[in-house]
């Protein structure tokens, strides 16, 4: 350079500096048109290496700049062969102390792009760096000149990214100096000047900034190579998605906002594509089912999809997007004669864009589990329920994670969230169901065998279900119906029924892939834990969908699920527990009978070992299986599991429970009517077993003759009753008995006090009843109802010869001795004609009462000498055999100190908290055990 330009460079004035650049121009100007490059070369790199790079003179860095600026200008097109010296120094200029420096390196490299154009794309890595930490600069005129210079390369990069092949590398690839047109000729052959590939590890980098200006630097960049078609951006969304995603979190609302406007451009897109790849598949399926003569109209069908998938392209899109669909149209105008001979199909934007989706699903769900934000989770949410429309294949195999982040979302605070996981998770269920339909329409016969045997049994047990959660049972209901419709209509009424959401997404470009049925029912065990109710309701949902889907793939009795369903047991809310019950009564009907006494088993065991469930839930449990099992099973189970228990107050309270159900259900209905007849050898079978197991509870074994009309049986228990000792709780069950007699379920009982000729042992059961009730309000209400039909009692039962009991019992035992004899007519007169009728049929069909009576009172001894064990080993410490060594021969004296402890520190009967009104003789019952059922006989001699 010559002596006056070197010097106006380095003043201090910035109009002399610009003067001195002006004149630097010239000069490069007549060098360039003199073919001089050696000397534009040695300005270039004096410029540099004087100026530019002289950190410790601001105004020298100064002139430099500018001198740098004003080269390019002077050179214009030629500048490409320069800029690998000149870019350097502008770019070191952006970092410097100085805010006049910085702006001037603005200024400079706004001049440099400008005059290079599409060759600055070369340094495009460099420059982005350069603004991306200019953007948070804290003097406002330098982030004012990096705003100019940020807005001038977009231009550049939204005209020319995707096409423009630099000059320096023409020649090294083609050998020739081609121009720009030949070079577009062949895109493959020669790279452009901007790659994604080698921008993407520096978004990489820069994503996880925390500034919000840099933030929003980011976003609008992002957006902007979006919106070139050519790039594809979205191929390599899950390498910046995480980084997104974070944003929403931000304070400011700019970065929200723009945040959440680029998001929905890239979901939009995804959709886009996937309606146009499926778009594409629909029309060659038909192609290849039509044959060669329907191909116009498939050709037709195919237009009529890109058209409507088009509609909803971006806006700063549609330019392009409409020039590119004019040149297919004329493209599908051009091929549509050559259609018969060949089946190309014409090509359209999107179709060859690889999405990653499961990707993209992974941090999807990453972010559903890992983050609190609210607007994070509404928007993984609302792209997850897109996903079900995208690419509900790639699903699959993330279905365990989601439903263990989805289901506590739930539960979420905030409504909008809850409502959005609740969408998903409807869909996610509906897809599942969706492929259940498929299967099941592909190989009908063979899975039939293992699905349940009634699909509407399911319907009757959700609608029978008091439920706070109506959207969860709704959609489960709507699941079994359309499970149900499925099995019962032929395949030739699929144009009749509502297409499921498989059949709407039409045929899928890859096999689905199988569903980890494991990994699904632990994640959803987990839930059980949960302190939310319906987080827990609709991991029950999912288990009884899933279990339908594959009754022998999950919720064995050997894995760890079938404890955990019966701790839920335990849970406060009844919506949970009745699904819980629901889902167990599935489990049992799909499996063999040892799993369903190994059902019968623990639940047994979970009554024994949580007595408050079995006095808060017990009824509910027994009622709701009653309902979706077989009762008569039910009760014939747990009867032969209580007969041989050795606890002797837990059966006798369970037995009460029992009792009490079997009394006053209305889901027992069935079961009281099968009581009432014991002409057939079920029903005697069944109340054989009964009787053996209600020996723990006399009070309940008694009740359960009154229910079967054995009344004759009836009268000998009370015989029995007057050689025990009566506790308080045995005169409450008594007093609760006949409460129950003035109920509607023992109508048939009063009606037959009508008729005392024909059951006349009924009378003596109801006296007998009031000789061992207190003047209470019990015996009241009985004396009265037995004061209303005395008089026929006395009209029709004639005066006898007395019977001594030990006398009737051994007829009774010869009776039962002499099985198939003609029935002896000896015996008092009154009572032949009921005998006749009904103690003669059951003695002969198999029924043994006289060793059912021997039953009861070994039971009733087996619990006194318990009670006493008990009382005597909290008095002294003594061991259960020494006691049971020294009390087993010999009964006692009736001895008050003896009696069972009233501080016992056991749990009272469920139901049995006080006693009943009217006891005058209170303190007489004090001192009495408490356990239900429990006596303190003697033997007779």
């Amino acid at each position: 350079m010559d002596a006056n330009i070197t010097k106006a460079l380095n003043d201090k004035l910035y109009d002399k500096r610009k003067s001195g650049a002006l004149e630097l121009e010239g000069l490069i100007r007549d060098s360039l048109a003199a073919g001089d490059h050696d000397r534009i070369a040695k300005i270039v790199r004096q410029l540099c290496h004087d100026y530019a790079y002289a950190v410790h003179q601001p105004h020298a860095r100064n002139g430099g700049l500018i001198g740098l600026a004003a080269a390019s200008i002077a050179l214009g097109p030629e500048v490409a062969r320069y800029l690998e010296e000149i870019v350097p120094p502008v770019l070191a200029c952006f970092s410097d102390q100085d805010a006049r420096v910085r702006y001037y390196a603005c200024e400079s490299m706004y001049n440099i792009a400008k005059v290079a154009k599409g060759e600055i794309l070369v340094y495009f890595n460099q420059v982005f760096d350069a603004l991306c930490k200019l953007a948070a600069d804290s003097e406002l005129s330098v982030k004012n000149g990096a705003e100019l210079l940020d807005r001038l390369i977009k231009d550049i990069v939204a005209e020319s990214a995707s096409t423009y092949v630099s000059v320096l590398h023409a020649p090294s690839e083609t050998g020739t100096t081609d121009t720009a047109d030949e070079h577009d000729s062949s895109p493959e052959d020669l790279p452009t000047a901007f790659s994604l590939r080698r921008f993407l590890p520096l978004l990489e980098e820069r994503i996880n900034v925390i500034n919000p200006y840099t933030r929003t630097f980011l976003v609008a960049w992002i957006t902007i190579l979006d919106s070139i078609p050519d790039l594809e951006l979205v191929t390599y969304l899950p390498r910046f998605l995480g980084g997104l995603f974070k944003f929403l979190s931000d304070v400011n609302p700019d970065v929200h906002t723009a945040t959440q406007v680029c998001l929905d451009r890239f979901l939009n897109e995804i959709k886009k594509i996937a309606r146009i790849k499926r778009g594409i598949a629909e029309s060659r399926k038909s192609q290849g089912d039509d044959g060669l003569d329907k191909s116009t109209s498939s050709l037709h069908s195919g237009a009529a999809v890109e058209s409507d998938v088009d509609s909803v392209a971006l806006d700063q899109r549609d330019s392009a997007l409409d020039e590119k669909e004019s040149i297919r149209s004329v493209s599908q105008t051009s091929t549509a004669a050559d259609e018969k001979s060949s089946e190309h199909v014409d090509w359209v934007p999107g179709q060859d864009v690889q999405v990653e989706h499961s990707k993209i699903l992974d941090i999807l769900v990453t972010f559903l589990s890992d983050s609190s934000d609210e607007e994070i989770q509404l928007t993984t949410l609302k792209w997850l329920e897109n996903f079900f429309e995208i690419c509900p294949e790639d699903i699959m195999p993330f279905v365990p994670r989601l439903l263990s982040h989805v289901l506590p979302t739930m539960s979420h605070d905030v409504d909008s969230v809850r409502q959005s996981a609740n969408r998903v998770n409807n869909s996610l269920m509906d897809y599942i169901m969706s492929i259940s339909d498929d299967s099941r329409r592909l190989d009908i016969p063979a899975n039939r065998l293992q699905l349940p045997n009634s699909l509407s049994a399911l319907g009757k047990e959700l609608t029978g279900v008091e439920r706070r959660e109506s959207n969860l049972s709704t959609r489960l209901l709507k699941t079994v119906m359309r499970e149900q419709t499925a099995d019962t209509k032929s395949l030739e009424s699929r144009g009749t029924r509502t297409p499921t959401p498989a059949e709407e997404r039409g045929p899928s470009p890859r096999p689905v892939p199988e569903l980890d049925y494991q990994a699904a029912v632990n994640a959803l065990t987990l839930q059980f834990l949960n302190e939310h109710e319906a987080t827990r309701v609709a991991a029950i949902a999912w288990l009884i969908m899933l279990h339908r889907m594959a009754p022998g793939k999950i919720l064995s009795v050997e894995d760890g699920t079938f404890p955990a369903l019966l701790k839920t047991l335990s849970d406060p809310s009844e919506a949970v527990v009745t699904r819980d019950l629901l889902l167990l009564s599935q489990i049992s009907r799909n499996s063999d009978d040892s799993y369903f006494t190994s059902f019968m088993v623990n639940l047994l065991k979970l009554f024994c070992t949580d007595r408050r469930l079995l006095e808060t839930r017990g009824n509910l449990i027994i009622r709701q299986l009653c309902l979706t099992l077989s009762a008569e099973r039910i009760y014939r189970t747990m009867a032969d599991c209580l007969e041989k228990d050795e606890d002797v107050e837990f059966a006798s309270i369970m037995v009460q429970n029992l009792n009490n159900n079997l009394i006053t259900a209305p889901e027992l209905a069935d079961l009281r009517k099968r009581l009432r007849n014991l002409d057939s050898k079920d029903g005697q079978s069944f109340f054989v077993t009964l009787f053996k197991s209600w020996c723990h509870n006399a009070v309940a074994t008694f009740s359960l003759c009154l229910l079967a009309q054995a009344y004759e049986q009836a009268y000998h228990l009370l015989q029995i009753f007057a050689d025990l000792e009566m506790t308080v709780n045995m005169l409450i069950q008594i007093d609760k008995l006949v409460q129950l007699l003035e109920s509607p379920v023992f109508t048939y009982l009063r009606i037959q006090l009508l008729e005392p000729e024909r059951y006349p042992h009924l009378y003596k059961c109801l006296y007998g009843l009031l000789m061992l009730l207190p003047q209470s309000s019990a015996f009241a209400a009985l004396k009265n109802r037995l004061n209303s039909v005395s008089a026929i009692g006395y009209l029709h039962i004639a005066p006898r010869t007395y019977v001594s009991p030990s006398s009737t019992l051994n007829h009774l035992r010869q009776k039962s001795s002499e099985t198939g004899s003609p029935s002896s007519q000896q015996g008092p007169p009154v009572s032949g004609f009921e005998r006749a009728n009904r103690l003669k049929a059951r003695e002969e069909g198999g029924v043994k009462w006289v060793e059912l009576l021997d039953k009861f009172k070994n039971t009733q001894e087996k619990i006194r000498r318990a009670q006493r064990l008990s009382s005597l080993g909290e008095d002294i410490g003594a061991s259960p055999v020494q006691e049971k060594e020294r009390l087993a021969p010999e009964v006692p004296p009736k001895n008050p100190n003896l009696r069972p402890n009233p501080s016992s520190n056991a749990r009272p009967p469920p139901g049995q908290l006080g006693q009943p009104s009217g006891h005058k003789p209170k303190s007489s019952f004090g001192n009495i055990g408490r356990f239900a059922g429990g006596v303190a006989g003697r033997k007779k001699k």
